[in-house]
């Protein structure tokens, strides 16, 4: 299985018979210098956590060249779909749809939702979402969306055993550094923790230093993959 991280809170990871993109924010991303049609090349299936612009981003556009299946929250495939997306796959938390080879749970996360329109008014789009990808032939991969840590972070390392983690911490619209690096520390065991959610905008923190300082004993398992080049796990 190989991941590949595009900035901010994109990646696409790709199962050999699936082509999975989660939050392709990837136009208007200052931290994705690469080609979209390159970078979403024989998707089958984009993952959303929530509805905020710089998480659906180019979803609508990608959809319907590609007719790949959008997995996100019943009022947010909703929207989707009044916006021309045709394949939608709506779950809502708590729920896990299955695929070929891999099944996605809707987990709880701590944030909002929403769309805002020309006269500044905000179309809700459901309760945000982590994610939670069980794979056929790979490590469990939890996706934690916007959010702020929860007690129930640790029932998600119960009910689930994720391996590898991308975890917001920019602070600001989501937790921050030492805030996330407890959440790591406290409640779950993963191997592999990826810090997403920073440096695309000038309000976030511009670097991953402070979480590496606050994982403390944990530093080792905190992975900077280089923008748009995929590695195996």
């Amino acid at each position: 299985m190989k991941i590949t991280y595009f900035g901010h809170s994109a990646f696409r990871i790709d199962t050999g018979s699936s082509v999975i993109l989660i939050d392709p924010f990837l136009t208007g991303n200052p931290h994705f210098k690469g080609d979209v049609a390159g970078a979403t090349e024989g998707v089958t299936h984009i993952a959303l956590t929530h509805g905020h612009g710089d998480h659906v981003g180019d979803t609508v556009d990608i959809a319907k060249r590609t007719g790949c299946k959008v997995i996100g929250n019943f009022d947010l495939l909703s929207w989707l779909g009044g916006k021309g997306v045709e394949n939608g796959e709506p779950g809502n938390t708590g729920g896990t749809i299955s695929f070929d080879d891999f099944t996605v749970t809707f987990t709880q996360a701590f944030h909002s939702s929403g769309d805002i329109l020309d006269d500044g008014s905000v179309t809700y789009l459901g309760m945000p979402n982590g994610l939670v990808f069980h794979f056929r032939d790979g490590p469990t991969v939890y996706h934690m969306g916007d959010t702020d840590i929860f007690g129930d972070m640790a029932l998600i390392e119960e009910l689930h055993a994720p391996r590898i983690a991308m975890v917001p911490i920019g602070d600001r619209f989501t937790m921050g550094a030492a805030v996330a690096a407890l959440a790591c520390r406290r409640y779950f065991k993963f191997d592999t923790v990826i810090p997403i959610h920073w440096g695309t905008m000038p309000i976030l923190d511009p670097n991953p230093d402070k979480f590496t300082a606050a994982m403390e004993g944990e530093a080792d398992k905190i992975r900077l993959p280089a923008i748009g080049e995929a590695f195996e796990v």
